[in-house]
């Protein structure tokens, strides 16, 4: 008896009995079956007893059609096996089991071939997930996409999960909003750096007048729209408390992952609340304008997060793409992925999940684009020395020069510039990623200072104080030598008579009170030579006395180059912006 019981319980014994009753639809299985009973000296071998036992009882799905390959293992295939030529598509009868990794098919590469079964790994197969939709812009007259943009609201809408990863300046958050619209999404999260927040607080609003509300410190604000900044989703999210999150708790349709480059380290911690987040919300877009830097590990977890087939085995993507390998330290292996390799087959199997374009690439682009990053500024020293200036306005009579008002307010634009550095840096630094060149400029010569001190020998300087030799030392420095990311210049003193087109980006720190000196030194970068679109970037904390200065100097410089001249009333515009400034109170 003892002995019976040992043997029923051999695997081989155990799928031969399974065997004798199996009336099912798996064809592997049936052709074991079929050996068994006609092959007298057939024996079952320990994989195919496993198999039996491991899907039996499961029933094949049919599906009868033709699928694209994917091109590096149609390549694979056709090495392996010998093959003439390389398939580009599998027909597929039917799955008949699955696993981790891995379909089990019944099915033929090629039109001639009989059905017959294979193993064929899951990201082999090209997902289409691509819904085909129709948009009508007639709704968005107000402020209507480019057609670039509408490419990009096209792919988003038909895919759940997506990385939007154009270049900068190319309107990602425009595309975002227009079509988390078109899906209908009722309750949208959007993870932004704290600086971009306010930003796409207004881009809603130009669209829509649903709900949107901005997150701060501890205090959640439901909406149909929530933004927050990375910084404090730990106070809103608890892996280790899941029900009582405040995050899954709103019941999220849709999730935005904006500057997504900033959870490229899976160790991370931020990385872990975001990636945690997103596995419990359907829909996921993750938009960036550096999704791989020089590095491919760096890609790996964004294409983790959207399903990418090339994201599905660690080991095999980073031997394949980050020239990865192991090697001892003292006891333990350690990985090393800091490589890349088959940087243009990655990319090609990363297209299905990714549309990335480079301004070049784009026709409809303006040859600069200017955009207002709006940012929140809180200071006790700000509010202090305007409540200082507002009574010193009411109550003197030197408040009628002018020339006094605006030496009054020179601190108060100063406490605003060093404000900034945290932010312009935060932008720089972005744009550096991308494997570009900036320039930065600044009235201010401590902020100066505190810029070049903080990208130290990747950076030069311009200002009033240096002789000719210099300046140009600094220009030639910037245009020519790769290591020179960042050139730092005094806006009146860098402003004119020099030439930076080794630059794709520009960054106001500060505003002057002249129309003209912004326009002069927008096109330091924007001049003959330049073979790129240029990103003219505004950082204005708009709860300052910049949210005005910036209206009116953009409303004046609109006007200056629309009639040909540089002769404007430059008078008249000090006049209208401290005018303005003192009747904010």
């Amino acid at each position: 008896m003892q002995e019976q019981s040992v043997k029923s319980n051999i695997p081989e014994i155990r799928a031969l009995r399974i065997l004798e009753t199996y009336e099912g639809f798996n064809n592997y299985i049936l052709g074991i079956k079929k050996k068994v009973e006609t092959q007298k000296h057939f024996k079952i071998t320990r994989p195919q007893s496993d198999y039996v036992l491991d899907f039996h009882k499961i029933v094949p799905k049919v599906a009868r059609k033709w699928v694209p390959l994917d091109k590096y293992f149609s390549k694979r295939m056709m090495e392996d096996k010998l093959l003439t030529r390389q398939p580009e598509q599998i027909y597929v009868e039917k799955i008949l089991a699955e696993k981790d990794k891995a379909f089990h098919i019944y099915g033929k590469l090629f039109e001639s071939e009989d059905l017959h079964d294979f193993w064929l790994p899951r990201a082999a197969i090209v997902p289409n997930k691509e819904r085909v939709v129709e948009i009508d812009y007639s709704k968005y007259t107000q402020r209507p996409p480019l057609e670039h943009q509408k490419e990009a609201i096209r792919k988003l809408v038909s895919n759940d999960k997506f990385i939007l990863a154009d270049d900068m300046g190319l309107g990602k958050t425009t595309s975002t909003v227009i079509a988390s619209l078109e899906t209908k999404s009722k309750k949208v999260l959007i993870i932004c750096p704290a600086s971009l927040k306010i930003n796409w607080q207004r881009e809603i609003a130009n669209y829509t007048d649903r709900k949107v509300s901005i997150v701060e410190g501890k205090n959640w604000e439901s909406g149909d729209y929530v933004i927050v900044n990375y910084d404090i989703l730990k106070n809103f999210y608890d892996p280790k408390d899941i029900k009582n999150s405040q995050i899954i708790n709103e019941n999220f349709d849709l999730v935005v992952v904006d500057e997504a480059h900033y959870i490229q380290n899976k160790q991370a911690q931020r990385t872990k609340l975001v990636n945690d987040i997103c596995k419990k919300i359907g829909r996921i877009w993750l938009l960036t304008g550096t999704p791989m830097t020089s590095r491919p590990i760096n890609y790996f977890n964004l294409l983790d997060l959207v399903d990418s087939p090339v994201a599905w085995n660690w080991m095999a993507y980073v031997r394949r793409y980050c020239e990865g390998y192991q090697f001892k330290v003292g006891n333990r292996k350690v990985w090393k992925v800091d490589g890349a390799s088959n940087l243009e087959e990655l990319r090609d199997r990363t297209k299905p999940q990714v549309l990335r374009r480079l301004k070049q690439d784009i026709l409809d682009l303006p040859d600069k684009i200017i955009t207002p990053v709006y940012l929140n500024l809180k200071s006790k020293q700000y509010e202090a020395l305007m409540g200082e200036y507002y009574d010193w306005y009411e109550s003197s009579e030197e408040s009628k020069s002018l020339t006094v008002q605006f030496s009054k307010l020179m601190k108060v634009r100063q406490i605003i510039a060093e404000e900034k550095i945290k932010q312009t840096i935060e932008v720089a630094e972005n744009v550096i990623e991308q494997g570009k060149k900036v320039i930065i400029f600044t009235n201010f010569t401590n902020t100066l200072n505190q810029i070049k001190e903080h990208f130290g020998k990747s950076a030069v300087t311009l200002d009033g104080s240096m002789s000719k030799p210099a300046r140009q030392n600094s220009v030639d420095q910037f245009q020519e030598n790769d290591k020179i990311k960042v050139f730092i210049g005094n806006l009146k003193a860098a402003g004119v008579g020099i030439t930076l087109t080794a630059a794709e980006a520009v960054i106001m720190n500060d505003l002057s009170f002249v129309p003209a000196d912004h326009a002069q030194a927008e096109d330091r970068a924007y001049r003959y030579g330049q073979k790129s679109n240029v990103s003219i970037f505004y950082p204005l904390f708009d709860n300052t006395i910049e949210g005005v200065i910036y209206d009116i100097l953009n409303k004046k410089k609109n006007i200056i180059s629309t009639v040909m001249g540089d002769n404007e009333d430059k008078g008249g515009i000090l006049e209208e912006i401290l005018n303005s400034i003192s009747r904010r109170r």
